[in-house]
């Protein structure tokens, strides 16, 4: 049987976070605004409009190459892409051809903990189209998308399974978001996928016949769709067929891709230069002016992590899983000069657990980092037990209160005298003589049953350290 491999490159397209649309002034927030009503006659195309460029879409678009390591171009053109769709006004869009503003990049991605470069082709800037609805045999168009500013994501063939696939949409969309140019949110459609799939035998150099699935609305559904479209086209080698170029959709609710129109071509969308716009000279002080105005990028700021602060690649990588997560950790570690690792483990652990479960992003935590820090003194301070510091965090989120002040207020201080609790430690002795006789009788893990009586007893408030040392030192003269 032959063995193939999958070939698989991604288109992702990416609303910008502009305040106004690509060619006009309409706003491009749209969200909740009754149909077609943040529109104007440029986005509608109506006769005699002209557009004008967004400055700020470019920027946004250039801020992206640079971060993606890409070339920019020193000029780029605007082209009209010819197609009649009841969702493009003017029967074609704005968009960019043979001279888009950046190409030649790539992003690197993590599958199975390696590390693999995918090449980035191009990222250049366009317009969004408006939106369809389907409603029995009816179709209703909302023309308030149409014109936001869209860039376009477009990478070379080089990923090799759904999983890289997955990885670098969920690396592609962490990075716009890091660098603020858009919301990457999916389910408000800002952000949106297609996949270019086709089958080789392992080894073969030449590629297999491209099919394209478009529409993909989230990293699932690509993953998904890229899995079953490779195992559909191995299966049609497999019997002696040929795969068939053409465009596919993904059926969420059975599984499948299924056909929607044969493969266009470049030539079938009538390109030419959009004779309505100059041509865009980039000046090469503006991208540099661009480039140090970038924020360490995640996969820098996961590497300084680990040299830096000792972190795993696992602590590393939830971290820098978005800026603001890494921002409010060096904060933290700012403010506490202690092992970073406790820290990590802190918001890991109990504050992602309070943000998940009341769908809080970590910008509005209602634990700063000058709050945890505090309490994670009071435990390294001897003054509160980590279980009970976990209780004291909960209660922090819900009211608001500081650690130190809920501590004092529900008693919850560690027990350290040891004169008060050595009569605790004898009455447990006295209480449970058979793990005493197992730990004079060589059985030392049952110390830990004793230590946990005491802090039965004590209701969690007794120093562990403290009762262990009392326990030991009381079988110690009991063996004697």
């Amino acid at each position: 049987m032959t063995e193939y491999e999958a070939v698989i490159g991604l288109e992702v397209h990416a609303q910008l976070k502009t305040r106004s649309k690509m060619f006009c002034g309409c706003s491009a927030d749209y969200d909740g605004a009754e149909p077609n009503t943040v529109v104007c006659p440029v986005c509608l195309g109506m006769p005699g409009v002209l557009p004008v460029i967004n400055r700020r879409a470019v920027e946004f678009t250039i801020r992206t190459a640079l971060a993606l390591h890409c070339q920019v171009a020193e000029f780029a053109k605007f082209d009209r892409k010819n197609y009649h769709y009841p969702d493009l006004p003017k029967g074609y869009q704005i968009s960019q051809y043979d001279m888009p503003l950046s190409q030649h990049g790539w992003l690197e991605v993590e599958v199975d903990g390696e590390r693999k470069r995918i090449r980035i082709r191009r990222v250049h800037l366009e317009e969004d189209t408006g939106k369809l609805t389907h409603v029995g045999d009816v179709s209703l168009v909302d023309y308030n998308r149409s014109g936001v500013p869209l860039l376009e994501i477009v990478s070379e063939p080089d990923m090799r399974s759904a999983e890289e696939a997955r990885q670098y949409c969920t690396a592609l969309r962490q990075l716009l978001r890091w660098i603020d140019v858009s919301t990457g949110d999916m389910e408000t459609g800002a952000m949106r996928f297609e996949a270019n799939v086709s089958v080789r035998p392992k080894g073969a150099t030449e590629f297999g016949t491209r099919v394209e699935i478009k529409n993909l609305n989230s990293i699932r559904a690509v993953y998904q769709s890229v899995d079953y479209e490779i195992r559909r086209q191995i299966e049609v080698l497999e019997r002696g067929g040929t795969v068939v170029q053409e465009t596919m959709g993904w059926d969420e609710d059975r599984g499948v891709t299924v056909p929607q129109r044969t493969k266009e071509y470049a030539h079938d969308y009538r390109y030419f230069p959009e004779p309505d716009l100059p041509p865009l000279v980039v000046e090469r002080a503006w991208v540099e002016e661009i480039r140090a105005a970038l924020p360490e990028l995640p996969e820098e700021r996961r590497r300084r992590y680990m040299q830096e602060y000792g972190l795993s690649a696992y602590d590393a990588g939830v971290l820098t899983g978005d800026r603001a997560t890494g921002e409010y950790f060096e904060e933290a570690v700012r403010i506490y000069g202690g092992d970073p690792k406790r820290v990590a483990n802190w918001i890991t652990g109990e504050l992602f657990r309070v943000l998940r479960a009341t769908e809080t992003p970590i910008e509005e935590s209602p634990v700063r980092p000058a709050e945890l820090v505090e309490l994670i003194r009071l435990v390294d301070e001897g003054v509160v037990s980590t279980t009970k510091a976990k209780d004291v965090f909960a209660e922090m989120a819900e009211t608001g209160k500081g650690a130190r002040q809920i501590v004092e207020e529900r008693g919850l201080r560690l027990i350290s005298d040891a004169d008060q609790l050595r009569a605790v430690v004898e009455e447990v002795l006295q209480q449970h003589p058979k793990p005493v006789q197992d730990y004079l009788s060589g059985k030392e893990a049952a110390i830990g049953f004793l230590i946990g009586q005491v802090m039965r007893a004590t209701k969690g408030q007794a120093d562990p350290g403290v009762v262990r040392s009392l326990l030991q030192e009381a079988l110690s003269r009991m063996r004697e």
